[in-house]
């Protein structure tokens, strides 16, 4: 007789069903120009994802920075500048929690290289058309996600990438602030870009903690458990 499933193991794939209804219904609603379809969505997004997570046994580090995501989503509904910022901060306890995961080990140089050219020179194009009072903030934050995307890699190609997407997708906020030339359905990318990289961040995580957790078992023979 096979031993039962684990509660929290049979809660898996329906979490991350969820999650994809969810990511789909809000690019749709943003798409189609559906507010009450973004306004319902939206804030169920990174729950999800970070219940999903957490089902998987994911690190807490991980969740927490699911729910910070989902803070920073959540704020940014309203079309209030002190809003934007409050967001802005929760999303960049986010981009800590990350780094806090990724620990102590070197990224690649060379991807460390092309992040800090990358966000100079993007830094220097879009400053003067930047709201004053937001020039300090969006650069202080976007050292920091810069910091998020380059380290990343430690954990893996999936990871990076969900790094490099992330950071496209707060560069297309800023453009619009800046009031640059939009892609047709702007929100849309902004949405796709941000839902991928959360969902590479949370794939790279999850498997870099079971590829430790099989070295671990190779190791000593039985699996260590991680807090």
């Amino acid at each position: 007789m096979s031993a039962p499933v684990p509660r929290r193991d049979r809660l898996v794939r329906p979490l991350f069903l969820a999650f994809l209804v969810a990511a789909a219904v809000d690019l749709i609603g943003v798409l189609a120009d559906i507010p009450v379809a973004h306004l319902v969505a939206k804030p169920l997004l990174m729950p999800l994802l970070a219940a999903y997570a957490a089902a998987r046994r994911g690190p807490r580090l991980l969740v927490a920075a699911l729910l910070f995501g989902w803070g920073g989503d959540t704020l940014l509904l309203p079309d209030h500048d002190i809003a934007f910022l409050v967001g802005m901060g929760s999303f960049a306890a986010g981009h800590i929690c990350y780094l806090r995961l990724f620990g102590r080990a070197r990224g690649s140089v060379t991807a460390g290289i092309g992040y800090a050219v990358v966000l100079t020179g993007f830094l220097v194009l879009i400053w003067p058309d930047l709201p004053a009072d937001m020039r300090i903030p969006m650069t202080g934050y976007s050292l920091l996600l810069t910091a998020m995307a380059w380290r990343a890699g430690i954990l893996g190609r999936y990871a990076a990438l969900g790094g490099a997407l992330f950071l496209l997708s707060d560069a297309l906020i800023a453009t619009g602030i800046a009031e640059w030339p939009q892609l047709p359905a702007p929100d849309f990318w902004i949405m796709l870009t941000y839902l991928a990289a959360q969902y590479l961040l949370t794939t790279g995580a999850l498997a870099h903690r079971a590829d430790s957790a099989a070295d671990d078992t190779g190791a000593y023979g039985e699996r260590s458990i991680s807090i």
